[in-house]
C-alpha cells in the first residue's frame, strides 16, 4: 500500500515564506479574477511563496517563471493545497 500524503487546504495568503502550493480555484470575481488570471493564478498552477513584507502585506510570489507581489487581500481569494 502506498504512503500517501495528505494535502491540505487554505488561502495564498495563509502560506508561509519558502512553501509551495498548487492552485486549486479563486473567490474572487470581476476585474481583480481576470487581473489574477492574467498574471498566471489559474487552477493547477504552482505557486511559491517567496517572502513576506516586513507587516504581513504584500506577499512575493513566484508563479511559472517570474516573480509577482500580491497584496494579502488578493492573495486571501485564492484557494491552495499544498503539503
Amino acid at each position: 500500500m502506498k504512503n500517501q500524503r495528505k494535502r491540505q487546504c487554505c488561502m495564498l495568503g495563509d502560506i508561509k515564506p519558502g512553501k509551495m502550493a498548487r492552485i486549486r480555484r479563486h473567490h474572487s470575481c470581476g476585474a481583480i479574477r481576470q487581473r489574477l488570471l492574467d498574471l498566471g493564478f489559474v487552477p493547477d498552477s504552482e505557486v511559491n511563496v517567496i517572502r513576506l513584507a516586513p507587516l504581513g502585506d504584500p506577499i512575493q510570489c513566484k508563479i511559472a517563471d517570474y516573480n509577482v507581489t500580491l497584496r494579502r487581500s488578493e492573495a486571501s481569494l485564492i484557494e491552495v493545497e499544498y503539503e
